[in-house]
């Protein structure tokens, strides 16, 4: 009999207005410089082309389109959350219905039901932790041989808890997979014609060449302290092979590219070339990117190429091994966005926040296929690279917003320090349901301190020219936070959300 068992939170998040809030009579002096006042997240707009896209690749109306991003962008943080949360209990977290309106936060403890219920998402338990089936996986990935060829994907899945054996020879695989020193009830195998390749040639947004006659795709643009670059596949060419642009001009030189193993490069360009915090919507328009915050399992997501244009799907699975013809490339994101041959290197992108960049994949953009791409925090890390995003240079991460610790005191000795009371759920903007200007760069100090037994949290968020941003958080379990954030000039507001419990709250904050 099965142990996964399953507890609904019971709510339903209800479709916003995707358009700009009025502003407030008296503000109109400050309206023109900085961001409405009344804008929230749900109700910011979505880039250019990714509501068409999402109506044409996964059958929805144009409701149901804004429904879904504005779904995903109020739960994927609480999955964040349940994740650091739960630790190594930390089973998986999944969206589910057609408008993306039910988050599944799993877990290997029946306890951790009501904490993950009050925070507005389904509770399952499941037998084994995703840790657990990450390391299942890699053990698969090491007793599976490339030749003869028994698989061609391996994946975690976490709607099923197992990890999953794709294969052409089904009963080859079979043996391998009960000869390997793993949990067998944690392994299912599937016969399957997929045999993914890599999408030689072309562009994720700009065409760009290597040589006379290979062509493929800017991921997404980057920076090494001075040096502009961008991030692209591996397998698109090797280190110090010097790529021209789409107009047939000099470029740059590949800095560094692993292929097979990973599948990852970047780009050093010359001062010809400007990085912009964008991606080709193939129709003419930009599609701003905002951040790296990783997309999870059913959430929408977009891809940019020469090829094929602008397609958008959903991520099935993360941490997937697929064998190319050339080997093994592990740790890759399976999606249902379609691709073509010359995609390869182009971007993937949740809204407006970088995901990876296109590997490769089998189908096409008539019939429909599988497509994989390559995580961007792994890039970005390897090579000590920031991505370009709109929010400027400001001193964030180029992989998630920057934390702090909590605070251990009360909030004395900042500049302002407000009070209110919050309800469970509810969340306060602040200075009085405004926002600060900062005309220099410097630190932003903010701290929280909360009704003893509840789970306050804050957040610092930051105008990018089209809606808030987050730049750091404190999310403790507990009432209490800090935060310390260096960023460049522009519009700041603090954010006190209760995740869990409510009362009254000191905050305090100091701007640069």
């Amino acid at each position: 009999m099965s142990r996964r068992h399953v507890v609904t939170a019971g709510c339903v998040l209800a479709m916003s207005a995707l358009t700009l809030a009025a502003v407030p009579a008296g503000a109109a002096g400050r309206a023109a410089a900085g961001p409405p006042l009344s804008r929230t997240a749900e109700e910011v707009k979505p880039p250019p082309g990714v509501v068409e896209a999402l109506q044409r690749d996964l059958a929805l109306t144009r409701a149901e389109a804004q429904a879904r991003l504005v779904n995903e962008a109020r739960l994927i943080p609480i999955a964040e959350q349940m994740s650091r949360r739960l630790g190594p209990r930390f089973g998986g977290a999944w969206l589910r219905t057609k408008t993306a309106e039910t988050l599944v936060v799993a877990s290997t403890k029946a306890t951790d039901i009501p904490q993950i219920v009050a925070a507005g998402a389904q509770a399952e338990v499941v037998p084994r932790s995703l840790t657990q089936l990450a390391d299942i996986k890699r053990k698969l990935d090491a007793t599976l041989p490339p030749k003869p060829l028994v698989s061609t994907v391996r994946y975690v899945d976490v709607k099923r808890n197992k990890v999953v054996v794709l294969s052409p020879e089904f009963q080859a695989a079979q043996n391998f997979v009960q000869a390997s020193d793993v949990e067998q009830a944690a392994v299912l195998v599937l016969p399957s014609n997929e045999a993914p390749q890599p999408l030689y040639d072309l562009i994720g947004g700009t065409a760009y060449y290597v040589g006379t006659a290979s062509r493929c795709s800017v991921g997404f643009p980057v920076t090494k302290g001075t040096q502009t670059g961008f991030v692209t596949a591996g397998h698109c060419g090797g280190q110090g092979a010097a790529t021209t642009g789409s107009n047939r001009l000099p470029q740059g030189v590949f800095q560094g590219s692993s292929f097979p193993g990973s599948d990852y490069a970047w780009v050093a360009v010359n001062d010809n070339w400007k990085a912009t915090a964008g991606v080709d919507n193939g129709k003419g328009g930009i599609v701003p990117v905002a951040g790296a915050r990783v997309a999870i399992e059913g959430a929408s997501v977009c891809r940019s190429g020469s090829t094929t244009e602008w397609h958008c799907g959903l991520i099935q699975q993360r941490d997937a091994s697929v064998t190319y013809p050339q080997g093994a490339v592990l740790e890759l994101t399976r999606t249902s966005v379609c691709a073509e041959p010359g995609d390869s290197g182009g971007s993937f992108i949740a809204i407006d926040q970088a995901q990876g960049v296109t590997s490769g994949g089998s189908g096409d953009c008539a019939s429909g296929g599988t497509t994989y791409f390559q995580p961007l925090g792994e890039i970005l890390t390897t090579y000590g690279l920031t991505l370009k995003t709109t929010a400027g240079d400001g001193g964030t991460s180029p992989i998630a917003p920057p934390t702090t610790p909590p605070a251990t005191a009360a909030c004395t000795g900042y500049a302002s320090t407000p009070t209110g009371t919050l309800a469970a759920r509810q969340s306060a903007y602040l200075p009085r349901n405004a926002y600060y200007p900062a005309r220099v760069n410097g630190r932003h100090l903010g701290c929280l301190d909360g009704p003893t037994g509840a789970d306050f949290d804050l957040y610092l968020q930051k105008w990018n020219g089209s809606a808030w941003q987050v730049v750091a958080a404190s999310d403790s379990p507990g009432p209490d936070e800090k935060i310390t954030y260096t960023g460049g000039p522009g519009f700041y507001r603090y954010r006190v959300l209760s995740a869990t419990g409510s009362g009254a709250y000191t905050a305090g904050f100091t701007a640069p």
